[in-house]
């Protein structure tokens, strides 16, 4: 930890989760990205012939989770207390944290705090393998697509928040193009599969559009 009271971010900032070399799930995720250098978004989030769905989803989420990761960690120092005292995208859309267990009535907080117990969550969940298992043969279980889907409503509220917050810090940082690539790339994801409710989309719905509409 660097001595410039960097604490809460490298905290916020999780280690990657990493996919195990040589698995079957790497050379998924190294099928992901052989097919997003195509340039073809629409097609390189297909289920890949004879895959299994809830391990191309898991792929996919540990991946998108990975990517916002990144994306936030480089506006961290733009996203306070001060600046952010509520997790919002937008003047009508707030969100309240609970995740069921440790915090069971949604509590308000600000989009820092909000953000770190998201992440915090997601890790969780990624690395208990009875939810996500790495090794082969091990089945997912019966509640494995809700999960999934609850995983990725909430990464979305993160896009959300930066796309809303902190635009002009992305494009200070020349990282628009990365945000806007990562953002279509997970919207074409869930839109294939249907795992992300509209009415949650909303607060993105017109750029959702628009990048939608630029690929036809």
């Amino acid at each position: 930890m660097g001595t410039n009271g960097s604490s809460r971010s490298s905290k916020t900032f999780k280690p990657k989760k990493n996919i195990p070399e040589g698995s079957h799930q790497y050379e998924l995720l190294k099928h992901a990205e052989a097919t997003l250098g195509s340039g073809n978004l629409r097609q390189a989030v297909m289920l890949p012939e004879g895959e299994d769905l809830n391990e191309w989803i898991a792929v996919n989420t540990v991946d998108f989770f990975n990517q916002i990761n990144m994306l936030y960690g480089t506006i961290t120092e733009f996203c306070t207390e001060a600046s952010c005292p509520v997790m919002s995208a937008g003047p009508r859309y707030e969100y309240h944290w609970a995740d069921g267990t440790n915090i069971k009535k949604p509590v308000k907080c600000s989009a820092p705090k909000y953000i770190d117990y998201l992440m915090t969550w997601v890790q969780d969940q990624l690395d208990d393998e009875t939810l996500f298992p790495s090794k082969i043969g091990v089945p997912f279980p019966k509640n494995f697509m809700s999960v999934a889907k609850t995983i990725l409503k909430r990464l979305f509220r993160v896009y959300a928040h930066i796309y809303y917050q902190h635009f002009d810090a992305v494009m200070q940082l020349q990282e628009e193009a990365h945000l806007n690539t990562s953002f279509k790339h997970f919207i074409f994801f869930v839109q294939e599969f249907n795992l992300i409710d509209r009415r949650e989309l909303a607060p993105l719905q017109e750029l959702i559009e628009k990048l939608g509409s630029k690929d036809r």
